[in-house]
């Protein structure tokens, strides 16, 4: 996982979480797994029979939801800021 360094992820976190020690912010933290999947993502249009990595990818999408669903919930202002800027929805 060289694409996602501890840089990228302190930037991830000052961004989204507001503090680079909040990593456990909800917007943090589905910004690092949408950064995960599209690396993923990128990597099977590759490598179409790579049944596990696929299996992995499905597991961090469904977690990025149940995030969602949870931001949603709770925060409808910073859920739709969210969305808007890591352009998950149109």
């Amino acid at each position: 996982m060289s694409y996602l360094t501890s840089e990228t992820k302190v930037k991830y976190f000052k961004e989204f979480g507001g503090d680079e020690k909040n990593t456990g912010s909800i917007k943090a933290q589905v910004a690092i797994l949408t950064e995960k999947i599209n690396h993923i993502s990128q990597h099977l249009s590759g490598n179409k029979k790579d049944y596990s990595t696929q299996r992995g990818l499905m597991q961090m999408v469904g977690k990025r939801k149940s995030l969602l669903a949870y931001l949603n919930k709770h925060d409808l202002n910073g859920y739709r800021a969210l969305i808007e800027k890591l352009g998950l929805r149109k």
